[in-house]
């Protein structure tokens, strides 16, 4: 299993990488975000991707969040948040910009290890081709294009996200907790949750008349969308 560690403390980053590498992880660190977004979208990654990336917010570079949305913007890779940043508006922060999840420092090696673990596991059960095809849909998840009947759809960045997410369950239905979990950040009992179903019934909204393909995007009423093969 291949980390990507981005700590900007040398100190840290050598003990916390000796850590993982005692626990079976193959190591890459880096301390900076420019080094992260090489790591992970460079060449070297075309041939040997990480598996999951560990990024600190507080880098000398760019901001940690910033390199976040970066990274999701090129790469489904799973990300956790690792940050002395422990007040919930800096959790929220990270887990909007796409982290799946967020450890704060002072923190357990094994804490670490089992969240890691867990972030793996859920991200398993989401692994499709880079390209998912339904109808006359195609959707090239590591370039973030979309195409429909081969004319190319202009998408805005949560539109994408929000049809990604539903073409990595392969068709399976995904609820609106979930949707909304995995792409706006927001937990079940996040007080902008009213607010972010609203905005997600206009995304999908937005994301039919923008595909105008019936058929495609599904609602199961009182659960939530899934990506059918259309009519």
């Amino acid at each position: 299993m291949k980390v990507v560690l981005v700590e900007d403390s040398e100190a840290v980053r050598d003990a916390l990488a000796a850590a993982l590498r005692a626990a079976g992880y193959r190591v890459t660190p880096v301390g900076t975000g420019a080094g992260v977004l090489e790591a992970v979208t460079g060449p070297d990654a075309a041939t040997d991707p990480p598996d999951i990336v560990l990024l600190d917010l507080g880098l000398p570079d760019l901001d940690g969040v910033e390199v976040c949305r970066r990274l999701r913007a090129r790469s489904s890779v799973p990300v956790i948040a690792v940050t002395a940043r422990g007040h919930q508006q800096a959790r929220v922060l990270g887990l909007r910009s796409g982290a799946d999840d967020y450890v704060v420092k002072p923190f357990a090696i094994d804490e670490l290890t089992a969240r890691m673990e867990a972030v793996l596991r859920r991200s398993a059960g989401h692994v499709v081709a880079p390209v998912v095809e339904a109808g006359p849909l195609r959707i090239d998840l590591s370039r973030r294009v979309v195409e429909v009947a081969g004319r190319e759809v202009a998408l805005r960045r949560k539109e994408f996200d929000l049809l990604a997410a539903l073409a990595r369950r392969d068709g399976a239905v995904v609820s609106r907790a979930d949707l909304l979990d995995d792409v706006w950040g927001l937990a079940p009992d996040d007080p902008g949750l009213e607010a972010g179903l609203h905005s997600l019934e206009v995304h999908v909204a937005a994301l039919r008349s923008k595909l105008d393909a019936p058929g495609v995007v599904v609602t199961v009423r009182g659960v939530g969308y899934r990506l059918a093969a259309g009519d």
